[in-house]
């Protein structure tokens, strides 16, 4: 039965990872069948609040989406107004996005009109309930948010234990689905062709914005081990600075690690992130905590080994020896793991990778909406 889908949550113009999963999630409703828009944000955040450059996408607008930039983060009078709009559309299926406490007031208050129709269905797709870096009102905003949300959806056990805090409503828990929307493996040759790398070079990978959690931090540690200096591997830092770039600067002063560093600091656009994938013989994950990593999913389609580190859901995703390796977060750790990779070889891990893969499926995460969509659901994990 074909269904109304309205999917709320960043997407173009906006730019970055949660964007790219709610277009792609459009399509896969698209692909099945449903009557799929996408409502996003005309100011997503004041740009005093905004740690990197821009919030917009440089990337043409993705071909056979319908979206509708229009939901202002911080004005309650547009809260009012698109909730309106919505609760008179009447969509039987709402997905919603929550990732950051600071948007509860603006969703919750929207969410609240909407419900007024009686008819449709909320379901949330809940990516942080406890944020990575804590600010004031983060839990009387969520608090607010879950109140007219029907079901949730998370994809980690972690983000599903911390909603028991705020709501025991029904949950279930989907593995994130491979980012298979950056386009096809290409060779690593031609990968570092098109970045300038070092065709006979040891690189691995740091991937995404650069902020304390993730660890970069542990990472450049790790590379001043003189067992990895000797080795010759260097460390390709891509993505956009979120925190004081002097801070990272100063330590890579101090270690003395610049010659082992290939920096590639700004934002990765959609059309490049292949390359970057593809160009490393393995990615490095190694954060100080997380619930779950759009990194690992990415990996897993570019068929990256990966070393992640035992924090969260990181390593639910990651069996160990298999498609990667599991370290604790700490230097020594990290480089011994970085080591243990090189040791085992990427071919090792190609036939695990390639079999682990088949079980991360839009169609999947798809159809747990859609359950909850038609009824109310039963606590349960998939």
């Amino acid at each position: 039965m074909t269904k109304k889908v309205i999917i709320i949550g960043p997407a173009w113009p906006l730019r970055g990872g949660l964007a790219s999963f709610d277009e792609r999630l459009a399509r896969e409703f698209l692909a099945m069948g449903h009557d799929t828009s996408i409502y996003t944000f005309s100011l997503q955040y004041p740009g005093f609040l905004f740690p990197g450059t821009t919030q917009y996408s440089s990337e043409p607008a993705p071909v056979g989406l319908r979206i509708k930039a229009c939901i202002n983060s911080v004005n309650p009078f547009n809260w009012w107004k698109i909730g309106n709009e919505l609760k008179k559309a009447a969509p039987d299926l709402i997905i919603v996005r929550y990732w950051l406490p600071l948007m509860g007031p603006c969703l919750g208050s929207i969410l609240r009109r909407v419900k007024k129709n009686h008819l449709t269905k909320v379901v949330c797709i809940a990516d942080n309930v406890v944020p990575h870096e804590h600010r004031p009102g983060d839990k009387p905003f969520t608090r607010y948010f879950v109140k007219p949300i029907d079901a949730f959806v998370t994809m980690s056990d972690q983000v599903a234990k911390d909603l028991l805090a705020f709501t025991t409503k029904p949950t279930v828990t989907v593995v994130h689905p491979l980012y298979d929307n950056f386009g096809e493996i290409v060779p690593k040759k031609e990968a570092r062709e098109r970045l300038s790398l070092g065709q006979n070079d040891r690189i691995v990978l740091f991937f995404g914005f650069i902020r304390k959690y993730k660890g970069l931090d542990l990472l450049l540690e790790a590379m001043s081990d003189e067992r990895i200096r000797s080795s010759g591997i260097k460390l390709l830092i891509a993505g956009e600075f979120y925190d004081k770039i002097a801070d990272y600067d100063e330590l890579i002063s101090r270690l003395d690690i610049g010659q082992q560093l290939l920096l590639h600091t700004g934002f990765i656009k959609d059309s490049d992130v292949k390359y970057y994938l593809c160009a490393a013989d393995f990615v490095i994950q190694p954060y100080r905590n997380a619930t779950q990593s759009g990194v690992t999913p990415l990996a897993y389609h570019f068929e990256k080994p990966m070393l992640v580190t035992n924090v969260g859901g990181l390593p639910d995703m990651v069996p160990d020896g298999k498609v990667g390796v599991i370290t604790q977060p700490n230097p020594t750790d990290i480089a011994d793991g970085i080591l243990h990779l090189y040791e085992l070889g990427e071919n090792h891990f190609l036939p695990h990778l390639r079999e682990e893969k088949k079980k991360y499926s839009w169609t999947f995460l798809a159809e747990a909406f859609l359950k909850f969509g038609g009824e109310e659901g039963i606590r349960h994990k998939a």
